[in-house]
């Protein structure tokens, strides 16, 4: 199968219109009529990952994270995103991703974290479009069957996406067993008013700042923080499985290395 033939693919999973307006998925680098036998999956476009596609002579790379947020002036190696478009096309490998529309997509991001968590009758926390009718999003809200306390969610939250650790705003402000429970993969500090209006108990989330945390915990809604990479990197998998679907076999497909890039010293 040829590139473009994979790109109608991705967008049937996860559709270009659900992307918000910022944002810059699709094709970042390469051929449209690139023929494909090996794909390498990863959540973002680093350096070493993109060695990792070179040494193994993969053919398209697909990222959750898009390698271009901003428009370049200039493509060479003397700045570190450009330098990576050089050398994936010195290699001639394609560069796709898809982020917000494959964290509003039905079945994806915010579906499978909420599946990971539990959650039932879960919603979208931020309504972003629609498909077939139904609201569709970023993050999801709903309730656990059997409601636990705030240290016994966290260490599900870290046994569910395999996680080190985690940090908590709240701990003091909610002491009760709680069940309603908010999940924003990626960065949620945003998020935290939706999940309070919402009355979401506990907002599970990534990059939350000191003010966003406290001011949360003022308003009787704990955050677990588990950070950017720690919730999004369901994403390798997921694809990768679908790749191997799609292509009943006839591609290769390989994936990252788990790339924790926070750690606690």
């Amino acid at each position: 199968m040829r590139c473009r033939e994979w790109i109608e693919l991705f967008e049937k999973l996860a559709p270009m219109e659900l992307a918000c307006d910022w944002d810059n998925p699709g094709l970042i680098a390469g051929r449209y009529d690139k023929e494909i036998k090996k794909i390498l999956v990863a959540l973002d476009a680093a350096d070493e990952v993109i060695e990792q596609a070179i040494a193994e002579q993969a053919d398209l790379l697909v990222t959750h994270h898009p390698l271009i947020f901003k428009p370049l002036k200039q493509v060479n190696d003397g700045n570190f995103i450009s330098r990576r478009i050089v050398r994936l096309l010195q290699a001639d490998i394609c560069c796709f991703a898809m982020h917000t529309n494959f964290d509003a997509a039905p079945g994806c991001m915010a579906d499978l974290a909420a599946e990971r968590l539990g959650l039932k009758n879960g919603e979208p926390l931020e309504v972003t479009g629609e498909v077939d009718g139904q609201p569709a999003g970023i993050g999801k809200v709903g309730n656990i069957e059997t409601p636990v306390t705030l240290s016994e969610l966290a260490a599900q939250v870290k046994s569910a996406f395999n996680l080190p650790f985690v940090t908590v705003y709240g701990a003091d402000c909610v002491t009760g067993p709680v069940s309603r429970i908010a999940v924003s993969p990626g960065a949620g500090g945003s998020m935290t008013g939706l999940g309070i209006q919402k009355e979401a108990q506990v907002l599970v989330t990534g990059d939350i700042g000191h003010h966003t945390g406290i001011d949360a915990a003022a308003c009787h809604m704990a955050v677990i923080d588990a950070g950017h990479y720690g919730l999004e990197h369901i994403f390798i998998p997921f694809v990768a499985e679908y790749i191997q679907r799609a292509s009943a076999g006839a591609v290769k497909v390989i994936t990252a290395a788990p790339a924790f890039p926070v750690k606690v010293l």
